[in-house]
């Protein structure tokens, strides 16, 4: 799913808890050390082609440290009334829809 847009985090280890795991993936993806807030949604998506992801998001309350850009093609800070225009991974979708809309924040 080349080129389309994303929200950082990544798979979930062993012994580790949800917040756990986006702490360290923001460490390895962009470089920060972030405070990780409410969870703010939890997704179940299941893919045309047969895979499913199970996803939870979280709002970053602060973060230290200068964002660098590791491992994504672009980075981007935008509004949340922008973000539809983005063409996300599937799984976001509705979560966009929401952010935008203002009912999740």
């Amino acid at each position: 799913m080349a080129l389309q847009w994303e929200f950082p985090g990544g798979k979930i280890e062993s012994g580790e808890s949800a917040e756990q795991a986006l702490v360290r993936e923001l460490q390895e993806e962009l470089g920060i050390h972030a405070a990780i807030g409410n969870r703010i949604a939890h997704i179940r998506h299941n893919y045309r082609h047969g895979g499913a992801v199970d996803l939870q998001f979280f709002v970053v309350q602060s973060y230290t440290g200068e964002i660098e850009n590791h491992i994504f093609h672009d980075v981007k800070w935008v509004r949340l009334e922008e973000l539809p225009n983005y063409e996300f991974l599937a799984a976001d979708r509705g979560l966009i829809k929401d952010l935008a809309a203002g009912k999740l924040l």
